[in-house]
């Protein structure tokens, strides 16, 4: 197989159910293509059958390279494993139960081939999802364009085509909590999106649960902006104000209404538990920081690979080198 041109790249957690569906429509898109392709896919720690079912894609199509991992990691840092493996002029990474419709690749390819580097997906609905999370990720999304440093598009997730230039420059960058999307979006050049609605998934069950969506957020808010800090401060001289003001009243009361029913254990337990409500989610936010901070200064490789499918790694930087490799 000559070197490719399209790159695509798919992680995989527990899929058994629409790996064959997947690689059917993604094998007829490839022979729509203009170039030779690769397919690499990244299992995540996988409990079921999907890591067998992607070996036996791999030996029955040489296009299909997989890695997979010692544990299970995580959607991003899958994500990340499979840009550090590919090979591909043009990559594109999607998810494996085909809420991402492989058909809108083309699509993406036409808005490349006009000179934008990204090209994002941007969905405008959300097909039998309930009303709970349409509610949360609309939200999310406006909460997150308002608060990051840089213009995060909404309703984007991972589904995307970037130019090379693009993955090289995310594959140099060292974090290892990662939030691809806001990355994707912080390196700049031409951007565009094309839009979808996105289909419910083929088979099996959602793996992005409320406290998945929630902890992707948080990740989202505290790696692309400043405000949570700036936040903690603001409140810290919100709480000073107030207390300031109480003082005087206090003493205000207390000099020339003593009788007031305003003095005494009850002001003093609304004070306490505002003061302390306001100090917690101070040391909240701080801790998500410095937790960030921690994982950073730690040094540890971002994943492991147990196995390897005939793909290259790319890179040299000791974050992302696997702790062992083996080929098939």
């Amino acid at each position: 197989m000559n070197k490719p041109i399209y790159s695509i790249v798919i992680p995989i957690y527990n899929e058994e159910e629409n790996i064959t569906e997947m690689y059917r429509r993604l094998s007829n898109l490839i022979e729509q293509l203009d170039g030779e392709a690769e397919l690499i896919l990244i299992d995540d720690g996988s409990r079921d059958r999907s890591l067998n079912m992607i070996r036996e894609l791999h030996h029955c199509d040489s296009r299909v390279r997989y890695l997979s991992f010692a544990r299970n990691f995580g959607h991003q840092i899958a994500v990340t494993a499979g840009l550090n493996f590919v090979q591909g002029k043009i990559v594109i990474v999607m998810d494996a139960d085909l809420q991402d419709p492989p058909e809108l690749i083309l699509a993406m390819i036409e808005k490349w081939q006009q000179g934008y580097q990204v090209v994002y997906a941007q969905r405008l609905s959300r097909k039998q999802e309930s009303w709970l999370k349409r509610l949360t990720a609309y939200a999310f999304y406006r909460i997150l364009r308002v608060l990051a440093d840089v213009d995060i598009p909404p309703d984007t997730g991972d589904f995307c085509l970037m130019d090379r230039q693009v993955v090289d420059i995310l594959n140099g960058m060292p974090e290892r909590n990662r939030y691809i999307r806001g990355l994707r979006a912080w390196v700049g050049f031409r951007q565009t999106s094309v839009h979808f609605e996105r289909d419910p998934r083929f088979a099996g069950k959602e793996k992005y649960t409320f406290g998945k969506s929630w902890a992707l957020a948080v990740n989202g808010i505290v790696s692309l902006s400043k405000v949570p800090l700036r936040l903690a401060t603001y409140l810290g001289m919100l709480s000073a104000a107030i207390a300031l003001l109480m003082i005087l009243l206090v003493l205000y009361w207390r000099l020339f209404d003593p009788a007031s029913p305003l003095i005494g254990f009850t002001l003093i337990t609304i004070g306490l538990f505002f003061l302390g409500s306001v100090q917690l989610f101070c040391i909240g936010i701080l801790g998500e920081y410095i937790g960030r901070i921690y994982e950073e200064v730690k040094g540890r490789p971002v994943y492991t690979v147990k196995e390897i499918g005939d793909v290259n790694h790319t890179l040299t930087t000791p974050a992302s080198q696997p702790s062992h490799h083996s080929s098939i």
